[in-house]
């Protein structure tokens, strides 16, 4: 679990950021919205990194309906594929903030880097038989639930993430031993072929591409997320120390209008579903059938603790999680 160390190899410039990989659910070829741009006057510019897929739509329904300009920021929202480019992007400064799943932080921080949560993003669904994170299974398989998975092969989208560390925990929490699962990564839009040509056993998979497994045949044995916490928070926007620390008025203008947007997003589930076609390739008639997670600016300090066990217990991480100093003051 020492591969994070190697994230920061190219931190200095852009083209070596994405050179460095990493998975996303469907990130492509790095790409900007509006980026370059000179800020407008009066307007201080913010710049974002952050995977398109659905976690990250108050990001930009907020930008769209003018929550940010109203906090005197002028973002700009830099498409990335995943930690591999938004850690060290911000690190390097290339970003002032970035989107980023719980564990990657943890990970990160584990391996010296300084980083540390501004305001929340996504959780898990409130309801107990629907996420938009699901394992599946073919549908002829003989794994019928969360406990079935003991010694079987499962994908993930990375290795020793937030997908195989909750699937392992939720495996534990029914009663069965999650240490026995064997991993592989495979993307998700590749997750459903891994199961019904036999590669896997079972596959990690989120939305869109949950929906349309489902309605191939596939079996949902598993709600990871909700299995590891009923209010798990799966990932947030992040800053570098050296950043809430010298810019603290940036930090609090960027917190309220994303506190403002995710706000908005949770009530107006219909418009989160347009402003993800916007930015993925997504059908839209599939949009109108996905489970969204929720959005909601506070973590919960509970959950993290509960996910910050499990990143100790199966060794993605050497060094107890110090919460205070990941999660945002307001946690504390």
């Amino acid at each position: 679990m020492k591969r994070l160390v190697t994230i920061v190899c190219a931190a200095a410039v852009t083209a070596a950021l994405a050179a460095c990989g990493g998975g996303s659910p469907s990130g492509g070829p790095a790409a900007t919205d509006g980026g370059g741009a000179s800020p407008a006057e009066g307007m201080t510019a913010v710049t974002v990194g952050a995977i398109p897929i659905g976690d990250v739509a108050p990001l930009h329904l907020g930008k769209a309906k003018g929550f940010f300009e109203e906090e005197g920021l002028d973002l700009t929202i830099e498409n990335t594929t995943g930690g591999a480019v938004s850690v060290p992007g911000v690190v390097s400064g290339s970003f002032d903030f970035a989107f980023g799943n719980t564990v990657s932080l943890m990970v990160a921080r584990d391996q010296g880097l300084d980083l540390k949560y501004v305001v929340n993003g996504t959780r898990a669904s409130d309801q107990d038989d629907v996420d938009f994170a699901g394992v599946v299974v073919a549908k002829d398989s003989d794994i019928k639930s969360v406990t079935d998975l003991e010694g079987k092969t499962v994908s993930s989208n990375n290795l020793a993430n937030i997908g195989d560390t909750t699937i392992r925990t939720a495996v534990d929490k029914a009663g069965g031993d999650g240490s026995t699962l064997k991993f592989v990564e495979v993307a998700f839009p590749d997750a459903l072929a891994a199961v019904e040509n036999g590669q896997v056993d079972a596959a990690l998979i989120l939305e869109p591409f949950l929906t349309s497994a489902i309605k191939s045949g596939a079996r949902v044995v598993a709600w990871p997320y909700r299995g590891t916490h009923p209010n798990l928070d799966i990932g947030g926007y992040f800053a570098s120390a050296d950043k809430i620390q010298q810019d603290p008025e940036l930090v609090e203008k960027f917190t309220a209008a994303m506190t403002k947007s995710m706000n908005y997003a949770q009530e107006n589930p219909d418009e989160v579903r347009e402003i993800i076609g916007t930015y993925t390739k997504t059908d839209p008639a599939l949009l109108q059938e996905i489970v969204l997670p929720r959005f909601d600016p506070q973590f919960d300090r509970d959950a993290a603790q509960t996910l910050a066990d499990a990143v100790l217990k199966y060794g993605t991480v050497d060094e107890e999680v110090d919460l205070d100093a990941l999660l945002p003051a307001s946690t504390q």
